[in-house]
């Protein structure tokens, strides 16, 4: 039997949802962002500005400075980062697998490497590697909004909430954190409360174009798509705000394409007569 309307809606709110969870965790990296440290390679400008060209070029450097020291734990946080961020998440989850064995007792390469683990889909031994990354006497909040994330992707939602209020906690009013809590309301198809803590997080001062575009997203999912694509052009350059339109419009359009044939699943006659109640 066709899938009703509300199976179509579901479905691209969780893959929109799933995809940028994981990529909050892609970017929350306890290792240096920016990654200038020591020997390894210094890139012309932050990762989260880069084009796909840009990040291309970075990871083969990257990978270069990792072949020549594999145990270095910096190259080889920074270089399962850039390959999570090109899609390369089986690759990232080999190369940190690596690092850990060589620096077992190092939080920094715990948390990267349950990071790792949770973008290739194995989301309960991430938890238990980002567990054994923690300090129960100095917690990271870091560490804590990426268990949440990892829950929300086990679909254990009232837990992963939980944690961002944890997080929320230790660090108030983090964008990061707020952002995650609103998209944990998108995988459940809550939108309106969903923008309630993606406009607290895009309202903060430390919050940066990976918020504002969950946002656009969560705005645009409820059909106001000129403030959506408005959202998504906010203090960018012309090429990046060209790229969030389109990933936004990609989204947008999908997501009306399974309506349109939903609703003609509905009509009478279609499918040979069927209904899809």
């Amino acid at each position: 039997m066709p899938a009703s309307l509300t199976t179509f809606t579901n479905r691209i709110l969780q893959r929109a949802a799933a995809s940028l969870i994981v990529l909050a965790l892609a970017g929350c990296s306890t290792t240096k962002d920016r990654m200038t440290t020591g020997s390894v390679p210094k890139l012309t400008k932050p990762v989260e500005e880069m084009d796909a060209t840009e990040l291309r070029s970075a990871t083969d450097r990257l990978g270069q400075a990792y072949e020549k020291n594999p145990r270095d734990p910096v190259t080889g946080v920074n270089y399962a980062n850039l390959l999570r961020m090109n899609g390369r998440d089986t690759q990232a989850l080999a190369v940190m697998q690596q690092v850990a064995i060589a620096n077992p007792g190092d939080r920094n390469v715990l948390a990267a490497y349950g990071k790792a683990q949770a973008a290739a889909g194995q989301f309960q031994q991430a938890l238990d590697t980002i567990g054994r990354a923690q300090t129960p006497d100095r917690p990271d909040w870091k560490l804590i909004s990426a268990q949440g994330a990892i829950l929300d992707q086990m679909g254990r939602a009232s837990d992963a909430r939980q944690r961002y209020r944890d997080a929320l906690d230790i660090q108030p009013n983090e964008p990061s954190i707020l952002s995650n809590l609103g998209m944990s309301y998108v995988l459940t198809g809550d939108l309106r409360t969903a923008e309630t803590y993606l406009r607290s997080a895009a309202g903060q001062p430390t919050a940066d174009s990976r918020v504002r575009q969950n946002l656009a997203l969560v705005v645009g999912l409820q059909g106001r798509f000129p403030e959506a694509e408005q959202i998504a052009r906010r203090e960018l350059s012309p090429q990046q705000a060209d790229a969030n339109v389109a990933y936004l419009r990609g989204m947008l359009s999908q997501q009306n394409s399974w309506q349109k044939l939903a609703a003609k699943d509905k009509t009478p006659g279609a499918a040979g007569g069927s209904n899809t109640n």
